[in-house]
């Protein structure tokens, strides 16, 4: 799950928008409401992991990544699975994702 949150972020920085940037100057939060992981093959100690991360659906309200990661050296997938999320504001209610992010989720 903790590549998840690497793919996520390194998702939005491809982007053009450092998820930083939406909390601290926005106030908007994407906060886990669900999380799905299925894992295939081990993964370890100093090993390098690709990430391949998507964008499956998005809304104003809400948004889910997919995911594939995979053993860089050999190709071997490792594991795949999905997130889902709230957009929420600074008191962790949920919000409306305001309209200039829009087009980083596909919207």
């Amino acid at each position: 799950l903790i590549w998840m949150e690497v793919g996520r972020g390194e998702f939005c920085r491809a982007q053009g928008i450092r998820y930083r940037d939406m909390e601290e100057g926005d106030g908007i939060l994407l906060v886990v409401a669900e999380a799905n992981c299925r894992y295939q093959a081990p993964a370890r100690y100093d090993d390098e992991v690709r990430i391949a991360t998507t964008l499956s659906e998005a809304s104003p309200r809400m948004v889910r990544f997919d995911y594939e990661l995979f053993d860089q050296t050999s190709g071997v997938r490792l594991a795949h699975g999905f997130t889902k999320h709230v957009f929420c504001g600074r008191d962790f209610r949920p919000a409306k994702l305001p309209e200039k992010y829009w087009p980083l989720f596909g919207m």
